[in-house]
């Protein structure tokens, strides 16, 4: 007798029902537990203490209802510069046709905003402000731009300023337009970060600039990280991967007037 999707439901031990609710996780971002309790035939009492301990594994963030994915974006800085290359010069390019002649740009830490800055055409006629060496050395020796490089302690792990001369030099500046770097994004999270002190930075950098854009890989979309930066409506500009469903896409904006898809 064939057994049904049901039965297999039915008669899933514990440690695979966890299992099955990560793959859920992995693939959607966001769970509720009214949702999977319904879909497992099985308690939201239940649900939720399997969502507790995937969140005491590190896999997930317990929010109301239910749970969101923790991002990857923890990597070292060395190791996110050589991934996905390809697809972030895609994001680059469109996030980079924002960008008029004239304006001050602020341009923060992260691998997609390196490749933003070397996707910055030759005689810009702009002023670049950024808290990373490597858009820096992107910019060097091109006509068109006028380079200020916030100093201060180099973290590592963000390949950037950050710690308390970053920040002063930060609030002293009125940029036009701040491409934000950004471990995770959830439309009701918000922007959020991996670190305490790169978080209070990014959040200066909101606070000075006139409109703030971030270009994202979709592994950063719909997840958490620990330290909040902005809600997602502090979002002018959103850039997301040709990949998106166009229910993702109907969400986010929901909280973002300029969703942009990058061509593949």
């Amino acid at each position: 007798m064939q057994r049904t999707r049901q039965d297999a439901v039915d008669g899933l031990l514990p440690e695979e029902r966890q299992q099955l609710i990560l793959e859920r996780l992995r693939a959607r971002g966001r769970v509720l537990a009214s949702e999977l309790a319904a879909e497992l035939q099985t308690s939201e009492h239940t649900v939720r203490r399997h969502l507790r301990e995937l969140a005491d594994q590190g896999h997930c963030k317990r929010v109301y209802g239910g749970a969101l994915l923790i991002t990857p974006a923890a990597r070292s800085a060395a190791v996110r510069m050589h991934e996905a290359v390809d697809r972030k010069a895609c994001l680059a390019v469109t996030a980079a046709s924002i960008v008029r002649p004239g304006q001050i740009v602020l341009l923060d830490t992260g691998s997609t905003n390196v490749a933003i800055a070397a996707a910055l055409p030759d005689n810009a006629d702009l002023t670049v402000v950024t808290n990373s060496p490597e858009a820096c050395a992107r910019l060097l020796n091109r006509p068109g731009f006028d380079i200020i490089l916030i100093g201060g302690r180099i973290a590592a792990h963000a390949a950037g300023s950050t710690g308390a001369t970053a920040l002063l030099q930060i609030q002293q500046i009125k940029p036009d337009l701040c491409f934000l770097g950004t471990c995770a994004f959830d439309p009701d999270e918000g922007v959020a970060a991996c670190d305490a002190e790169e978080a209070e930075l990014k959040r200066a950098m909101v606070k000075a600039s006139s409109q703030v854009a971030i270009a994202l890989t979709s592994e950063k979309l719909i997840t958490a990280a620990p330290f909040f930066v902005a809600p997602a409506r502090a979002v002018d500009y959103l850039f997301v991967e040709a990949d998106v469903t166009a229910e993702r896409r109907a969400l986010l904006e929901t909280v973002c007037d300029n969703v942009m898809v990058a061509r593949s």
